[in-house]
């Protein structure tokens, strides 16, 4: 027993050492297999360079990425990681339960797209071969862009769902703070407003992707997969025919030669108008079927674009909900910062008065302190002055500390310094 926990430990150490991990594959048939495969056996599958598996590295954390390569396409979106070649899809966080409903959609994509393959294939093996070239038929999206416009749709639905809750969280949350401004209520606008830079930020991300995708046509040239895998291989099987071809007229040179006697010598000249006309149909076969690729390449971008730009239009909708929440939350900020500072003034206006009545009763304290003081006055004199002179003293200080009081704050407001 204790052995075999040994042997596991070991197990998962080589596997953790070498970096295989757990990647589920969906074929061009919908058919979903889960293979253990390292990073050396990724990169011979697909033909990727090390630095572009790194994007997909769970343990980095890499923004949104979308490239095109040779024989793949990696995308890193959200919480989407995927390498997407011409005929299979290969997810490394399968298991995650935010992909699982993603991994049903692509299926669901998948086996559609070959269903539609299927039909438009035993159509025009049955139908008349003049009515192949149908212009009003609907042209089927290669493999790559049926799993590529599922990731995008995945990411952007995904993008646009946080930012749509987070709307209906924030407007309450300020109104709240509008009417009443608490610690509570400032604190639920903070973590909103937090959650709003971070949104902001991956939506930013994804939009720019997108964008620098647009802009060049080469990078959106690279995403052909099936065309570039198409056109290999008839590039594969004319040169193994022309190869043939060639030996085939060696063999006959060779048996032309052995049984005739005498050498025909050809007329002056033939030669090399011979040379020139094999030449010039080699130039002109070549500058056609250049010009032909280069108008299937542009048609073909043209439309990679037009997918691309339903997905970038949706995203820049879901920015341009979340500026708009943004100035939202701005405008609240200045509210409030205006609020604080009108309270801050009525303090300040309120700090005025105070000290200026404590300034003005400071002159009645010091009447009180001179009658306080062991001195000889007629008013202290029973004889010459009574509770009627006192009352009249007392009275008259107390009038005009509040003269004094009045003319002060008069004298403010003049100045500007109350309301």
């Amino acid at each position: 027993m204790r052995g075999g926990e040994e042997r596991q430990t070991a197990t998962g150490i080589r596997k953790k050492g070498s970096g295989v991990r757990q990647w589920l594959m969906l074929d061009g048939k919908g058919e979903t297999e889960v293979v253990e495969a390292g990073k050396h056996a990724i990169m011979r599958r697909t033909g990727l360079p090390a630095r572009d598996l790194r994007i997909l590295d769970p343990l980095l954390s890499y923004p949104s990425t979308l490239l095109g390569r040779e024989r793949a396409i990696v995308i890193n979106l959200e919480h989407i990681k995927a390498i997407i070649t011409a005929h299979e899809v290969l997810l490394l966080n399968s298991r995650d339960p935010s992909v699982t409903p993603f991994v049903q959609e692509l299926q669901a994509r998948i086996l559609r797209h070959h269903q539609a393959c299927s039909k438009h294939h035993d159509h025009h093996t049955d139908s008349d071969p003049d009515h192949d070239h149908d212009p009003d038929a609907i042209k089927i999206l290669p493999f790559e862009f049926v799993a590529l416009e599922a990731c995008l749709e995945a990411a952007c639905s995904v993008l646009e769902n946080e930012a749509k809750t987070l709307e209906q969280e924030a407007h309450p949350a300020l109104d709240k703070l509008t009417s009443k401004i608490s610690t509570l209520n400032l604190e639920r606008v903070r973590q909103i407003k937090s959650r709003l830079v971070a949104i902001t930020g991956r939506v930013q991300k994804v939009r720019d992707e997108l964008e620098h995708l647009l802009d060049d046509d080469d990078d959106m040239a690279e995403m052909y997969l099936t065309e570039k895998l198409a056109e290999q291989q008839m590039e594969e099987s004319s040169s193994a025919s022309s190869i043939n071809d060639h030996d085939q007229q060696d063999i006959d040179d060779r048996t032309t030669t052995e049984i005739s006697f005498e050498a025909v010598t050809p007329p002056v000249g033939f030669e090399d108008q011979h040379n020139a006309y094999n030449v010039l149909g080699r130039d002109s076969h070549g500058t056609r079927g250049s010009t032909y690729s280069a108008v299937t390449k542009q048609l073909d971008v043209e439309e990679l674009e037009m997918l691309l730009e339903a997905y970038f239009v949706q995203i820049d909708g879901t920015l341009n909900k979340l500026s708009t929440l943004r100035e939202y939350v701005d405008d609240t900020e200045d509210y409030i910062n205006i609020m604080l500072d009108d309270k801050q003034n009525h303090l300040l206006q309120m700090g005025v008065m105070l000290t200026t009545a404590t300034l003005v009763v400071s002159a009645f304290v010091v009447v009180a302190g001179v009658f306080g003081m062991n001195i000889h006055i007629e008013l202290f004199d029973p004889d010459k002055a009574g509770m009627t002179e006192f009352l009249w003293t007392v009275g008259g200080s107390t009038a005009g500390t509040i003269f004094l009081y009045v003319v002060a704050i008069a004298w403010c407001k003049q100045k500007r310094l109350l309301e």
